[in-house]
């Protein structure tokens, strides 16, 4: 499990679990990449989850947080921001 940073309270009243990582991939003419946390685990993410800055402006190896949110296939990040 990823090692979190916090809890933000959301808009409807939750609690969204707080991530760290690096990302380890972009694929970038395919919109989407991959973030490696800081306990090992790999997070898939898509373009449209990037919400600080711009996709094309993340780059492998730099350090981001990011929401960690259920999906059918696997881990996945949303609302990922730079840490930088």
């Amino acid at each position: 499990m990823a090692r979190l940073q916090g809890r933000l309270a959301t808009t409807r009243g939750g609690y969204v679990d707080v991530a760290n990582g690096t990302i380890k991939r972009i694929v970038r003419d395919r919109g989407f990449g991959f973030i490696r946390d800081d306990g090992g685990q790999e997070w898939f993410f898509h373009r449209s989850a990037v919400t600080a800055g711009a996709f094309e402006e993340l780059n492998e190896g730099q350090r981001v947080s990011f929401d960690e949110e259920p999906s059918a296939k696997g881990p996945r990040a949303g609302n990922i921001r730079s840490e930088a």
